[in-house]
């Protein structure tokens, strides 16, 4: 095995990593290979992985959250900023070892705590013990998560991250922490995509009600093994200090869904199934008109704040009309309860 990589100045220290095998010795000594079922895809390049740090902005002395870190390639460069703090999260064993290695070799500049873990079940108030809170509208929080997603769960965890923001939980405790991330070329448009964008949809307003979404860079797809089907965008999501409704998070998501189920019909379709049978056509009429929104346009020719209009509609009318909060009109007839299916995908 070889053990050429360069020793490593750690930023602003002075201190140094001790010489490290290449991640791709590692994954051959440990004969590591990516699982399709788990949608893992290794990035071997250095340069690339020290570019998704870079694109975090200043970690120096922050505390760091890492995502699904494999075997330790975007961790390495994480380590390279010395952050004060770095909690890595990994649900597959077999990459402990890998990242045990790397976090003895940084044990004398920095903390590196390792778990074994799903991080959709991963507290992360409890991550950071001696990390200061700041006040939401001061500077932004000293606490970034970073990851290489699974894409199988990419869009799951950035709704259930995008509710904790908007309640100001989670990571969100600590202040108005960032999010530097990796997501299918395809999705990461659709977060950042504006009104008329044929990549604008559900998740391209949820975000932008609570956040800055920007897409950093594209990563072809051959610089990962094995090479996924797509590329891949690098998005970074900073909490906005005024987020653009204080309607709760699920009901926005609701109402928002239901705005964008029929993307290319008139957004009163959608909309139209919010309420039951009996009183769809009254209060479909009535949202449009409280809402002053065109119930003729396309989903996607409406602006955030048309869609938080019709949020807000809807919401008075749920204050007015308490039976309709829990209709679900996917439920099968007959149904004893009409509950919605909730914001969890």
């Amino acid at each position: 095995m070889s053990s050429t990589t360069v020793i490593q100045s750690i930023a602003g220290t002075g201190a140094r990593l001790p010489p490290l095998p290449t991640i791709r010795d590692l994954v051959r000594l440990y004969k590591l290979r990516a699982i399709k079922q788990l949608s893992q895809n290794f990035l071997m390049d250095e340069r690339l992985t020290n570019k998704i740090v870079k694109a975090a902005g200043n970690i120096t002395d922050h505390h760091v959250l890492e995502v699904g870190p494999g075997p330790g390639s975007i961790t390495r460069s994480i380590i390279r900023k010395a952050p004060r703090h770095l909690v890595v999260v990994e649900k597959d064993r077999r990459f402990l070892p890998t990242l045990e290695l790397l976090s003895e070799a940084s044990a004398g500049f920095l903390r590196m705590d390792i778990v074994r873990g799903d991080i959709l079940q991963f507290q992360t108030e409890q991550a950071f013990p001696d990390c200061p809170r700041q006040e939401w509208h001061d500077k932004r929080a000293p606490v970034h998560i970073i990851g290489n997603l699974p894409f199988a769960i990419s869009t799951r965890l950035l709704i259930n991250w995008l509710h904790e923001m908007s309640t100001r939980s989670g990571a969100w405790s600590f202040g108005r922490s960032s999010l530097t991330l990796t997501f299918q070329k395809e999705v990461a448009e659709r977060i950042v995509a504006p009104i008329l964008s044929e990549r604008r949809c559900r998740l391209s307003v949820m975000n932008q009600i609570w956040s800055r979404p920007e897409l950093k860079f594209i990563i072809p797809g051959k610089a990962f093994v094995p090479k996924p089907d797509v590329d891949v965008g690098v998005v970074t999501i900073v909490p906005l200090k005024n987020p653009l409704t204080t309607v709760p998070f699920p009901v926005v998501e609701k109402v928002v869904r239901h705005i964008f189920s029929m993307r290319q019909k008139y957004c009163r379709r959608g909309v139209a199934n919010l309420y039951p049978p009996e009183l769809r056509d009254e209060l479909t009429e009535l949202t449009f008109k409280i809402a002053d929104v065109d119930p003729l346009a396309r989903s996607f020719q409406l602006s955030t704040e048309e869609c938080l209009r019709i949020v807000e509609a809807y919401d008075r009318l749920v204050q007015e009309h308490p039976d309709i909060e829990h209709y679900n009109h996917r439920a099968p007839k007959g149904g004893e309860a009409l509950v919605d299916e909730g914001y969890v995908e």
